[in-house]
């Protein structure tokens, strides 16, 4: 059966945009509750990698309900925050907010056509965006396109583990626990659902280290974590280019 918030081509857009629109309120608890709080860890390996100080600028893509890029801010870079769901943009600017975080600025647009100059930023992150993107190829060409030469490119989403046994246990749980928890805290097992349907059509940490090679990003790494049931791929933009 296929699922109502994902669609392959020129619809994908839209139908993550309801997914969002759908799961804002409830984002973070649910998060909290399917990755029993180990989202903020390893989002925290995130802003590590990033490695952003005092004056730089960073971007945090998909920025979602905006927990990494008030970490960015928090180290002291000038943020900024995309995301093209507004619903989820609300709850980050309620987030802002509370937190009187003057470094952040949040923006709605599309990550596969940023709104900025290139080599615009010392950093980019993005948390469980790659995989929403209709196309990923042109989500990372996008992200070197506005990073300064030697930015750090950091992005985490859901990995597909190599061991075969634990990424049948990994899948199986998707497939069934987490929209389980949908379903009970936000009323639509689907929206949850989702993510194993995304993770199937997804090249996982593999594929996004390949393509950032490809774009000639150098010390390119896969940092795995739970055994590669999520993933960190890193890159930085060369500091001079190649004549």
């Amino acid at each position: 059966m296929s699922n109502a918030f994902y669609a392959p081509g020129e619809t994908r857009a839209q139908r993550v945009e309801d997914l969002f629109a759908t799961i804002a309120r409830r984002y973070d608890l649910l998060n909290d509750l399917q990755s029993f709080g180990l989202h903020r860890l390893w989002k925290r390996r995130v802003t590590a990698l990033a490695a952003v100080k005092a004056g730089d600028r960073a971007l945090d893509l998909c920025c979602g309900t905006g927990d990494i890029a008030l970490a960015l801010a928090e180290q002291g870079a000038d943020v900024t925050g995309l995301d093209f769901s507004e619903k989820m943009l609300e709850v980050a600017a309620h987030r802002v907010e509370k937190s009187h975080c003057h470094r952040l600025k949040l923006v709605q647009g599309d990550a596969q056509s940023l709104p900025f100059p290139d080599s615009s930023f010392d950093a980019i992150t993005v948390g469980y965006g790659l995989r929403n993107l209709s196309n990923l190829e042109t989500g990372l060409r996008e992200m070197v396109r506005v990073a300064k030469p030697g930015a750090r490119i950091v992005a985490l989403d859901f990995g597909k583990p190599s061991n075969a046994l634990w990424r049948n246990l990994y899948f199986a749980h998707l497939r069934c626990s987490v929209p389980l928890v949908g379903l009970l805290f936000c009323g639509r097992a689907d929206a949850y659902a989702y993510i194993f349907e995304s993770l199937k059509h997804y090249p996982a940490q593999w594929g996004v280290a390949e393509k950032m090679r490809e774009l000639n990003l150098t010390d390119v790494r896969i940092i795995n974590l739970v055994g590669g049931a999520m993933a960190i791929n890193f890159g930085q933009k060369p500091a001079t280019v190649k004549s």
